[in-house]
């Protein structure tokens, strides 16, 4: 039975299954979930084989919270034989269909991690083996379906296909990003990724540039703000706690020890507010959608924590009451969200405005 395949954050498996099955629904598209539990494996069963392409090109992935990459399943899981695995793959695949790239996948768990150096270096020869056939695209052209190849064990895969148009970049829906040494906290990666996913590189000149002014809160002791000030930003870092020296030794960055919930800023003149305080998701929904409304920001990226239970509810209320609070105002608005990599029991929300505020 044809099924999508979805990879998300291991533990959150039932939360990636209930939206795809709710998102397919609203497509008129049904089937039944199976979930791999702290494997991050989801899959979706369709009742009718045919939908399946259809599915993935009507919904955009990037309109799924949970998941972080997807494809169609051509096969079962197949079990390969100990030698001759390129061969068997190959023949399973028939040559109907000509690829624009191969990912060489597995589960984001320790097993599935142990089992990158095997994929690697049964690529190569897969990659030959199927540009031999005029299964796979010369290097360099990118247009067309992807081929994914998740494997559990060197012997157990499954194979299946997403569309280029349609996809994460990335192998397993995951950037590899590097900890910057001069960063004070590993929560600068969550706003590096944020940026990466939900603003364009070719906006960036616009968007994402030097001279902006910015505020940042919750800041203490600056792993926002760090991403903020090395994109040539002036910011204002909000928090009754300390701030890293070499943050303030830049010139770029003001301490003011106040409430993030009760800070404005005097002007309207700031570009980006970043958020990424530890308090209720209300809370912090309900101040984004003030900001923006009174003009305080332009765009918002922002995080909401996740409760232990009920936690695909409590997402969809906690945007809902953002949507809601916009609309009110008949403003039209631009409203992502993502359970990123370097995310944890949170997701990161970017919000603007595209019609000026009331």
């Amino acid at each position: 039975m044809t099924a999508i395949v979805l990879y998300c954050r291991p533990g959150f498996e039932k939360e990636c299954g209930a939206e795809i099955q709710e998102k397919a629904a609203w497509n008129e598209i049904y089937g039944y979930l199976q979930l791999k539990k702290n494997q991050g494996i989801v899959y979706f069963h369709l009742n009718n084989a045919d939908e399946g392409e259809i599915l993935i090109a009507k919904l955009p992935l990037k309109r799924l919270i949970f998941a972080r990459q997807w494809f169609v399943s051509l096969t079962d899981t197949i079990e390969l034989p100990e030698y001759n695995r390129v061969e068997a793959i190959i023949e399973h695949l028939g040559q109907e269909w000509q690829y624009a790239d191969l990912r060489m996948e597995t589960p984001d768990t320790n097993d599935g991690k142990a089992l990158s150096k095997f994929c690697r270096k049964l690529g190569v020869p897969l990659r030959q083996g199927l540009r031999s056939k005029k299964m796979l695209a010369p290097k360099g052209q990118h247009d067309g379906a992807v081929l994914h190849a998740l494997f559990f064990s060197g012997s157990e895969v499954i194979l299946g296909y997403s569309l280029g148009t349609n996809t994460s970049p990335h192998l397993m829906g995951i950037p590899r990003l590097k900890f910057p040494s001069q960063a004070p906290s590993r929560s600068t990666l969550k706003l590096d990724e944020a940026f990466l996913y939900f603003i364009p590189k070719d906006e960036w000149p616009t968007r994402l540039t030097s001279g902006m002014n910015a505020v940042d809160l919750g800041a203490a002791p600056g792993g926002w703000t760090y991403q903020l000030v090395r994109r040539g930003m002036m910011v204002t870092s909000i928090d009754n706690g300390p701030m890293a020296e070499s943050l303030m030794d830049t010139g770029q960055v003001k301490h003011r020890m106040i409430d993030g919930f009760k800070y404005t800023p005097a002007k309207q003149n700031v570009y980006w507010l970043v958020c990424d305080m530890i308090e209720k998701p209300q809370r912090v929904a309900k101040l984004m959608a003030e900001w923006l409304l009174r003009g305080d920001c332009k765009e918002a990226m922002f995080n909401l924590k996740l409760p232990m239970k009920g936690r695909y509810q409590q997402v969809q209320d906690d945007l809902q009451l953002i949507k809601d609070m916009l609309s009110e105002h008949q403003v039209k608005y631009e409203l992502y969200a993502k359970h990123l990599y370097y995310d944890r029991e949170e997701i990161t929300v970017h919000a603007r405005l595209l019609s000026p505020p009331p």
